[in-house]
């Protein structure tokens, strides 16, 4: 589910990905490597002020403020070094105990799922897909698929020349496996979501359980991740390439553990030879020095410049591990260039490392903690009353339309707040909307009309016109609406700030009954 295009170039690395393969195993047969399985969960990340960790005060706050300026999608950051938080915040409405989507950052989870099954000896590398699933398999499988491996899976090397299609079918696995392969698996890229999902069924299928139980006392239990979701297909299988919700810190834990080659607590929670396989160039994907989405594949992380890597997903969620500088970045937001926020952290954030410690620095740590604790989203700027014109509380009916709205009116509140109220398919549905500040409510949103957490805030923007911003704060999602009143009639504006599809939703004109 990410947001950048596919990339298709072939590649042909055999040495790297034989040895990847003999030194997870290598590590089985020599005992190096033993599951956690239960282990309680660990403490919080240990806390410390920039500079004790190298890192300048002023520097972070030059970052946070040209992200707040330039990037006005930004959710949360974290920031570690040295295994010390220094440096954390979150745009109101989002918080430190809400999750978050992640998307296709659920894909590295995945990837640490296949590398522990691989070193318990119950998943191959060099396994054909085909024998995972023979009753879903084409009745005369031809060599290409044949040929289907689980590693090219993992590098998204699957032959395919366009995605398969699984979302329109209620059989995922059978789906992907009849999509034909246009190249030999493991000599073409193309970033595929739906070969994560046959990772995670095959671990499903080898394992006896779901990914994310699978995951639990071998990954989430010791690193103290307590708070998540997952979401699974209608085959009852957890999705893999996408559908993970955690907190920021969750995702900074799993970035140290990386960090720190598969070591937490001082246990080795996921073999250090796999962290160092998954996250090496095992596709090649482009040539493009200043794209980070050029610079190779591993096996569900990406490279990235600057001898970093991560795991991340659409609309910029990202754990961003700096092996050189021990350090994570996490970043959640909603935007539109994932690429213009991996420019911003290497041009502003690298230049403020350093080795060993810098001097206090009080000032400086206290206006960044000041800057970290008044986040927020933007809300629409404007007055709290409109102008005499605009009746409080009139209902203006809506023809008929795609999404059964049938009526809406504007209450108005105290201190400039309102309530957006509308009747959808005979039910009446009412959204508060704060002035200035945000007011938090649930209302339905997607294509499956799922019932979420909102926030919304609004403003009268002129005599006549009314513009309002509704965020879904467990998502990357935030909704920009127009209320325009001009006599009897209301013109219903609403526009996605991102959107896997097209932004801008039908506007809808209205008459007062």
């Amino acid at each position: 589910m990410s947001s950048i295009p596919s990339l298709r170039l072939r590649w042909r690395r055999p040495a790297l990905r034989t040895l990847a393969c003999v030194g997870v195993a290598a590590a089985v047969v020599a005992g190096a490597w033993t599951p956690l399985r239960g282990d309680a969960p660990g403490a919080e990340l240990p806390r410390s002020t920039p500079e004790a960790q190298g890192i300048s005060s002023s520097a972070v706050l030059d970052f946070l403020q040209v992200a707040d300026r330039e990037i006005d999608a930004m959710h949360s950051l974290m920031i570690v070094r040295h295994g010390h938080v220094v440096a954390e915040g979150w745009w109101s409405p989002y918080a430190a105990d809400v999750r978050h989507t992640m998307y296709s950052l659920t894909k590295s989870f995945t990837s640490t799922a296949v590398g522990l099954a691989i070193a318990e000896g119950t998943l191959r590398l060099d396994d054909p897909v085909l024998k995972f699933f023979p009753e879903a398999a084409p009745a005369e499988p031809d060599k290409l698929l044949r040929g289907l491996r689980v590693r090219d899976l993992l590098s998204m090397a699957t032959g395919h020349h366009t995605e398969p299609a699984l979302s329109t079918s209620p059989e995922w696995t059978k789906t992907f496996l009849a999509t034909p392969l246009a190249h030999k698996p493991g000599t073409f890229f193309l970033y595929n979501t739906p070969s994560t999902y046959m990772l995670s069924a095959i671990l499903q299928k080898v394992t006896g359980t779901k990914t994310e139980d699978y995951l639990r006392p071998r990954l989430f239990e010791p690193l103290g991740i307590e708070d998540y979701a997952w979401e699974t297909s209608p085959e009852g299988v957890t999705i893999g390439g996408y559908g993970l919700h955690l907190r920021t810190e969750s995702i900074a834990r799993f970035g140290q553990l990386y960090l720190q080659k598969g070591q937490w607590r001082g246990r080795q929670v996921v073999p250090a030879e796999w962290v160092a396989a998954a996250t090496s160039r095992q596709v090649s994907n482009g040539s493009d020095p200043a794209s980070d989405w050029d610079q190779g594949y591993g096996y569900q992380f990406w490279r990235s410049r600057h001898n970093t890597y991560r795991g991340d997903g659409a609309f910029g969620q990202y754990c961003l591990v700096l092996p050189e500088l021990d350090a994570v970045v996490v970043i959640t937001s909603g935007v539109k260039s994932m690429q213009a926020v991996l420019d911003l952290v290497f041009a502003r954030l690298l230049p403020a490392f350093r080795e060993g410690t810098l001097p206090a620095a009080p000032a400086a740590q206290k206006a960044l903690t000041t800057a970290l604790g008044a986040l927020r989203l933007h809300t629409p700027q404007g007055t709290p009353e409109p102008g005499a014109t605009v009746a409080a509380g009139r209902r203006y009916a809506f023809p008929s339309n795609p999404e059964h709205i049938e009526w809406l009116s504007l209450e108005r509140g105290a201190n400039g707040a309102a309530t957006l109220v509308t009747g959808v398919d005979g039910q009446q549905r009412r959204l508060m909307l704060g002035h200035g500040t945000w007011a938090k409510g649930r209302m339905p949103f997607g294509p499956r009309g799922l019932e979420q957490p909102v926030a919304a805030s609004g403003a009268w923007t002129s005599d006549t016109t009314y513009a309002a911003t509704v965020a879904l704060y467990e998502t990357p999602f935030k909704m920009n609406v127009r209320l325009t009143f001009t006599g009897d009639t209301v013109e219903y504006g609403r526009e996605m700030h991102v959107a896997f599809g097209d932004t801008k939703l039908p506007t809808l004109l209205g008459t007062a009954r």
